[in-house]
Formats: C-alpha cells, structure tokens, sequence
C-alpha cells in the first residue's frame, strides 16, 4: 500500500482573500483565526480577507497568514490521516503542527516572531535572491563558490530538476547571477525580496529565533516530519527545534526531501494552503506520484 503525505507551502503562495471562505464556513475555523490574533497579536483577518497586497506581502505578516491558512485547512481534514509531512521553509511550522509535534497557539507565536526577525534581519543586512533556471546544481554551488568574493552568496532552495534560487549579498548574487548566465543557464532572475533568506545573512533572525524555541514546549511528533535542512524524518523535539534554527541560514533541500518520501513509500502528495506551487515542483520531481491541493474549503469535500 501506498503512503499519503501532507505537504504545505512557503512564503509567496499568499494572496489576499486567502481563507476567507474557510472563516465564513466553519466555526473551528473562525476560532482558529481567533487564537492566532490573539497570539500574534495583529489582526491577520483584516489583512489576508481584504489586502492591501502590499501589507499582505510583509514577511511578518505573509508567514502567519500562509501558516494559518494551512493550518485551519489541516484541521478540518477529518477523512484521511497522512503518513508522512513535510513543509517548503515556513510550511515546516505548519507540517510540525500537523504532526503533534508542537501546539497550534504556540506556533503561531513561533511563526510570528521569525517573521518579524527575518524582516529585521533585511534591514540590517541588506540582501537578495534570484531564481536561476536550467541550470546544473553542482555547477550553481561552483559558481556561488567564485562570486562569494564579491560578497556572501549561497544556493537557498533545492526546489526541484533545474530550478534552485540563490540567496546573499546584493554584490554577491548579482555576481553569481552573471557567471551563471555566461555558463548558459536558461533564466536568471531577481526575486523581489525582503532580505537574504536561507544565507548566513539571517544570522541575527537565527539567533532571535532560538531564544523563542528554547522557550516553546515541543512533543514527539506522531508522524515524521522530513526537515528542510537535511531532508530527512525527524520525530524528536530536541532535534526539531534544532534544525527550525538551522533552517534561516541553510538551504532547503526540497527536491532531496520529495524523493526519500518517495524512497519511504510515499505515493500522493497533498498540498495544503494556498496555491499549488509545491505540486508543480513535485511534478517535475517525480511525474509518477499523485498530486492534489486543498486551498478552499468546497476543496475539503473529499476530506471530511
């Protein structure tokens, strides 16, 4: 028999209107928004139903909304328990919820306070990132190796078959961006970003962020979660705390992690919160597995 796996989505899937619907049709899910602004203490409702985009786009503000939207939309799944989860950066918070691994309520505080760090971490070192496309992945490390000279530059995400995304300092990726374009890769572009997200650029965020997870009470998880920074199943809270402060400076290993899902049984991936940009990574990853999203709440009619 095959295994199910819950997968939820990262920072960019955000749209405004994002779990409207979700409120307006369910109790559970008007007092999960209800808890979540108590915790992050911002009135995430007024901003995900109704924008403004720009104020929607606000790191501090986009990961509690997308972690929300997945988390509201995990609960109200009542037909099908997943085997396995796994999250792209931020969608780990929300994968570690789904696994008992640690409280909703206290999540959202977790969530909170990387988003607010990370945005700080921007101000005070300023950085970018850019989507290099067709491009081999040992040679893009090779190519980031050269341009660190020019300033801090790393890959940031393994997302699937030729598509990983570069993070650092503005000289550095913009160096790298131009020996990867002279090595023939198909695209290269900028990301519009608020600071160097998965590079030693975050190092302030990491910092932050550990003093909030030493301080969250954290559980055996009920199913392994599959970390960012090493791709692998993760159950204990000693490690999983360890490796969510790892994750701001590291890359995340996305196409490693879908293929020893696979390795380990896994034969449909769900992906729950908004968009569907994790099922057309895993598509290119593996066209074999069997993709579906859950985004609003007519798509829960299968799952409850």
């Amino acid at each position: 028999m095959g295994k199910i796996s819950f997968v939820f989505p990262g920072q960019g899937a955000q749209y405004v209107g994002m779990a409207k619907d979700l409120y307006e049709n369910s109790s559970e899910a008007k007092e999960m928004v209800k808890m979540a602004e108590e915790a992050a203490e911002v009135k995430l409702s007024d901003i995900m139903f109704n924008g403004s985009e720009d104020a929607l786009k606000q790191t501090d503000i986009t990961q509690p909304a997308i972690f929300l939207h997945s988390v509201i939309l995990a609960s109200l799944i009542r037909k099908v328990n997943p085997d396995m989860a796994a999250g792209h950066s931020l969608g780990e918070y929300s994968a570690l919820v789904c696994s008992g691994a640690v409280q909703f309520y206290d999540a959202v505080k977790l969530v909170r306070t990387r988003g607010k760090a990370m945005l700080q971490s921007g101000i005070e070192q300023p950085g970018t990132m850019a989507a290099v496309i067709g491009f081999d992945s040992e040679k893009l490390i090779a190519v980031c190796n050269e341009a660190s000279q020019f300033g801090i530059v790393q890959c940031a995400n393994f997302n699937c078959p030729g598509q990983i995304v570069i993070s650092g300092a503005v000289e550095g990726v913009k160096a790298a961006m131009d020996l990867a374009k002279k090595a023939g890769a198909k695209l290269v572009k900028e990301l519009v970003v608020s600071g160097a997200f998965h590079s030693p650029l975050m190092a302030s965020a990491k910092n932050e962020l550990k003093l909030k997870l030493d301080s969250t009470q954290f559980y055996t998880g009920k199913i392994p979660v599959y970390a960012n920074v090493t791709a692998k199943p993760v159950t204990d809270p000693v490690e999983i705390k360890k490796l969510l402060q790892e994750q701001l400076t590291m890359p995340v290993r996305w196409e490693e992690t879908i293929k020893n899902m696979i390795s380990d049984g896994a034969d449909e991936f769900v992906e729950i919160g908004p968009g569907k940009v994790l099922q057309g990574l895993i598509k290119k990853i593996n066209p074999d597995v069997k993709t579906s999203g859950i985004d609003k709440f007519t798509d829960l009619e299968r799952f409850i």
